[in-house]
């Protein structure tokens, strides 16, 4: 189980976690992982998260309001792909729902619009029905709603 020869002790496991999360913020579930694969117990584990915690180096909202920003940002993602990502690390409703706040209404739609327009002068495909689907799957895909697919999609192809 353990990565290591010889046992790591509680005081080095704190040090390289505290690197770990100080480097990018972590959520509590990639914390554990790194700890399980390191050989801690759980009563260490336990110890260790918490000791994490008080010190301010895991912080979930800190990390999901940062995870939906870089997502969005970098990646173009929607806030449903960005949802799902979250609940898969076992995030909070209620950090989930702050991340989201971090993404404004008016830099959604922009991000949403240059997409389409970006993605629809690269699909070959000419005819309108099957041109349609592609669009919608690439952006249902990155996650965003189909709602405003859909808006999108009839603003730019009709």
């Amino acid at each position: 189980m353990n990565h290591y020869s010889t046992p790591v002790s509680v005081q080095d496991a704190t040090k390289k976690l505290e690197y770990y999360c100080a480097y990018q913020d972590r959520c509590h579930k990639e914390v554990v992982a790194k700890l399980k694969g390191l050989g801690m117990v759980e009563q260490a584990i336990d110890h260790i998260v918490a000791h994490l915690i008080k010190e301010n180096y895991l912080n979930e909202e800190r990390f999901a309001k940062s995870f939906a920003r870089g997502k969005f940002r970098v990646k173009k993602w929607g806030k449903n792909r960005i949802v799902q990502e979250l609940k898969m690390r076992d995030i909070s409703r209620f950090n989930i729902q702050s991340a989201l706040k971090e993404i404004s209404e008016e830099e959604y739609l922009v991000t949403l619009d240059s997409l389409a327009k970006k993605r629809n002068k690269e699909i070959k495909e000419t005819h309108p029905q099957k041109r349609k689907k592609k669009l919608a799957d690439y952006l249902l895909y990155r996650g965003w709603e189909s709602h405003l697919i859909y808006q999108k999609i009839s603003e730019l192809l009709n």
